[in-house]
């Protein structure tokens, strides 16, 4: 019952509470990146990149050259700013894409969303930022909350407008000229947690919660989930191509 990683506004403070509980989800975040790995390559932009966790294990993969990691919210970039300091493949950025998207047109081989896009009002209009910023042949990675009747106090609080469906995803990503190459359901397991203590009981997420799920849950349903494709999850992940 993993939280998603806060994009607010551009200027705007961020507290960083479930920020800082999502730190503790080392498992969660690698398996994330194992599913993305096989295209991400090249000149990556991340975007919505928060405290930086999920940008160094990017960093750590031998195919990604460079990394263009962009955060808008002031005290997230400080510590964004911060954590990539010595990171001599990596630049930041305290703007959105919309922001950057004129000085960066047809630059990057891939860009990510990791729990970003529920986070933006206007989710088309950045698809169409991302596609002017892709190389032919670049590789959009969408991971986004699932399952509507999942949504709750917390997703409003940590600035959600939505949680999606499989099809209006896909549709929305091929209306704006991307070709879907993969799409799936993830995190199966996390449905029930969720729906009891947020929908339910209207809990706020916690480190301790977090951290039990992170070493628990995920090592076991990160090998289930690789031989099985569950029919149903509490996230979707995206890959789609510019051709």
């Amino acid at each position: 019952m993993l939280p998603s990683t806060p994009m607010p506004p551009s200027g705007l403070l961020y507290p960083g509470r479930d920020l800082e509980a999502m730190s503790f989800a080392r498992n969660y975040h690698e398996w994330v990146l194992a599913e993305i790995a096989p295209w991400l390559k090249g000149k990556v932009a991340e975007i919505g990149a928060g405290a930086g966790n999920f940008s160094r294990l990017l960093l750590g993969l031998p195919t990604v050259t460079s990394l263009f990691a962009f955060e808008p919210s002031k005290n997230m970039y400080a510590l964004l700013r911060d954590s990539l300091a010595e990171e001599p493949n990596a630049r930041t950025f305290p703007v959105t894409l919309d922001e950057a998207c004129a000085e960066h047109r047809g630059e990057f081989d891939a860009i990510t969303y990791i729990n970003v896009l529920e986070h933006i009002e206007d989710d088309a209009q950045q698809l169409r930022f991302a596609w002017d910023t892709l190389k032919p042949g670049g590789h959009l990675l969408v991971f986004v909350p699932a399952l509507p009747w999942l949504y709750s106090d917390h997703d409003r609080r940590i600035g959600h407008y939505r949680r999606y469906r499989a099809a209006p995803l896909r549709e929305l990503v091929s209306a704006q000229g991307f070709e879907i190459v993969r799409q799936k359901w993830f995190d199966c397991a996390g449905i029930l947690p969720w729906y009891v203590a947020f929908v339910l009981l209207k809990r706020s997420v916690g480190t301790g919660s977090v951290s039990a799920y992170d070493n628990l849950v995920v090592p076991l349903m990160r090998r289930v989930e690789a031989r099985f494709a569950p029919p149903i999850g509490k996230n979707i992940l995206l890959v789609a191509r510019k051709n």
